[in-house]
């Protein structure tokens, strides 16, 4: 009896254990963009201007290059943005606290059906909302719990 009463023991410990580490995990892949400590901010002048898609990242899922054919791109200018999506356009407001870029809260976005619909509505979803921004080496990203848009010059 002895035996079976540590056995558990031990059991209970480990689904304890596991049960707050899952827990740890999941709280901080949420941590919002916001509190993550980062580099120095960023300037709208740093990043104005147009930007080419070189890839998306939808949390939890693999890097997507951007469809071969297909153009994507993102163009900041006077506190608005616009966004070539394949055959399709997108414009709104942005703004630029810091390193947290705020896209929206709405886009405009024309509806033509593209042949790369599926990557155009990961793109906009990931677009969307707020983002942690970084540039570095002419590589400028937009992270979010929603995944990571890559864009170059």
């Amino acid at each position: 009896m002895g035996v079976l009463m540590n056995g558990l023991r031990a059991l209970a410990a480990l689904v304890v254990t596991a049960s707050v580490t899952v827990g740890c995990t999941e709280r901080a892949s949420q941590v919002p963009p916001s509190s993550v400590a980062r580099s120095p901010a960023l300037t709208s002048d740093q990043i104005s201007g147009t930007w080419t898609l070189v890839s998306i990242q939808p949390a939890g899922q693999a890097d997507q290059a951007t469809p071969p054919g297909a153009s994507y791109t993102l163009t900041f200018a006077d506190g608005r943005l616009s966004t070539r999506v394949d055959c399709n356009m997108c414009s709104g407001t942005f703004t630029l606290s810091g390193q947290t870029l705020t896209a929206g809260p709405a886009l405009a976005c024309t509806r033509a059906a593209c042949p790369t619909m599926a990557f155009e509505s990961g793109y906009t979803s990931l677009l969307s909302g707020e983002s942690a921004v970084t540039l570095s080496n002419n590589v400028l990203a937009l992270s979010s719990a929603r995944g990571v848009l890559r864009f170059t010059r």
